[in-house]
């Protein structure tokens, strides 16, 4: 059982949701002495879904909030199988014939794992085959279906701290592990919250129960009760909004998919872009898995169905896919039991919290999966509220500790949420003034990255901590900002 040599603090603070972004707040607060209880909708702990990417600022918040964290995240954590790209986030291919009347060769350098090499030169891809420098009528300097359009590269620090996937129950349950058995209640679904002023406030559940608490954390997800309580039901931010994508999910045993495909290709992180979709391939579970999510844009922009995950025969995807190349039919046929999700994300809220009502992770910032940074915001925001906390010593300071936090984490979450819907429609290539045009896509994909993965998040904390002490000083605080953080939004 996980102990803390911290003083607890004076104060209760109740978490609401029990997902990655609930447990890594949880925590936090243990390792910082700050008394918590989790309220859980569902009868045990448990993710929606299979595979969830964290890149290395990821990383760095799990050391800071609890190196035990990163101790569990390496223990179920595939990267990359070969050594020759251990270096590489993502390599994008074309992932059907290119219709582009621009031709362009590559500006990258040689791929070395299966299809053309960025100069052009021919290489041998997973299957032994050659790919050469022509298409099939003989034009020079025109993309081919497997070319590699895109190498998504760690470098610096960020290759030493270094990314990977993992099934989000296997590291769901290595988060279990640092949570006391006795901070947790399941079957506890919140329906309305009372604010009870300087006593705290009292949340309401299904099965009738009520709970007071010094504060509450919403950290139950995109279909959030806490942010409609917390932003007002008639508000247009409160309630997700459908991004005009759908998603089919399925994994494949990578035995399966290397014997198919080879182990260039299945074994090492790769998107095959197309025409309104994307296909994403990567490894989990240690490698012994692969991870599919295969994207396409609905024509008609709308999802009407009231759930957003539905079972789904073969049939459909392959009719989704029939036109694409042989990489991609390969990988949707052996798919097991796919389903299809509807992509909802969350327009910009003004805040975060009110009173002694705050949201974190996906209850605050829901984003599309597309830049693989929705969870890593999550652990940010878990390292950043749980040390402001820390600094607070009686219940009348919290309101001025959510509202360092917002100030502090707001812009940054909500710049994901944006460029996330930018990049689903950039590896549709649907982006604007990109479209198909591969050099630009290229262009754009080796920085799009930087602003997430170069985040000095010890500086956030101090930015936080600064805002929070002139807040208990009884400074106004109301839109005060820490020095550094206009540089996110560059």
């Amino acid at each position: 059982m996980p102990t803390t040599t911290t003083a607890p603090k004076p104060y209760t603070i109740a978490i609401v949701g029990g997902g990655i972004a609930g447990l890594a707040l949880a925590i936090g607060f243990h390792r910082q002495g700050i008394p918590f209880h989790i309220y859980e909708s569902a009868h045990a702990f448990g993710e929606i879904g299979a595979g969830v990417a964290f890149g290395p600022n990821s990383v760095r918040a799990m050391q800071l909030l609890d190196p035990r964290v990163r101790d569990g995240f390496e223990k179920v954590a595939a990267r990359s199988y070969d050594p020759r790209v251990k270096e590489t986030f993502m390599r994008f291919r074309l992932g059907c014939e290119w219709r582009g009347e621009k031709g362009g060769e590559s500006k990258g350098e040689v791929d070395g794992v299966g299809g053309r090499g960025g100069d052009g030169e021919e290489m041998v891809d997973g299957e032994g085959k050659e790919n050469g420098k022509r298409n099939e009528n003989g034009k020079e300097g025109v993309w081919k279906e497997g070319y590699s359009i895109a190498h998504i590269k760690f470098t610096g620090a960020n290759l030493e701290v270094g990314q990977g996937a993992v099934h989000r129950a296997r590291f769901l349950d290595e988060l279990v592990k640092l949570v006391p058995e006795g901070n947790v209640s399941f079957n506890h679904r919140v329906v309305a919250i009372d604010d009870l002023g300087s006593e705290g406030v009292k949340l309401h559940f299904a099965h009738g129960e009520t709970a007071t608490t010094d504060a509450v954390v919403g950290c139950d997800g995109v279909k959030s009760r806490v942010r409609p309580i917390l932003l007002g039901e008639d508000n247009p931010a409160a309630h997700p909004s459908f991004t005009g994508k759908y998603a089919y999910r399925g994994l494949i045993p990578m035995d399966k998919a290397a014997a198919l495909l080879g182990d260039e290709l299945a074994r090492n992180n790769t998107i095959y872009s197309g025409y309104h979709g994307h296909v994403l391939a990567v490894p989990i579970e240690s490698g012994k898995t692969m991870n599919v999510v295969a994207f396409r844009t609905k024509e008609d922009g709308k999802w009407e169905d009231e759930k957003w995950v539905l079972p789904m025969g073969k049939e459909e995807i392959r009719k989704d896919f029939e036109e694409w190349g042989q990489n991609v039919k390969d990988i949707v046929n052996l798919m097991e039991k796919p389903d299809v999700w509807a992509l909802f994300d969350h327009p910009p809220a003004e805040t975060y919290f009110k009173g002694r009502v705050c949201l974190l992770g996906d209850a605050a910032h829901a984003s599309t999966p597309h830049q693989g940074a929705g969870a890593g915001m999550a652990l940010e925001d878990a390292f950043v509220l749980s040390n402001i906390l820390a600094q607070v010593d009686d219940a009348n300071g919290l309101e001025k500790a959510f509202r360092a936090y917002d100030e502090t984490r707001r812009l940054r979450t909500q710049k994901l949420v944006t460029t996330s819907r930018e990049a689903g429609e950039m590896y549709d290539l649907e982006g604007p003034g990109i479209g198909d045009d591969l050099e630009k896509f290229g262009a754009n994909m080796n920085v799009r990255m930087n602003w997430i993965w170069d985040e000095n998040l010890e500086e956030e904390l101090e930015g936080a901590k600064d805002i929070l002490a002139r807040g208990l000083q009884g400074a106004d605080i109301n839109g005060a900002k820490a020095d550094w953080l206009p540089v996110l939004g560059n």
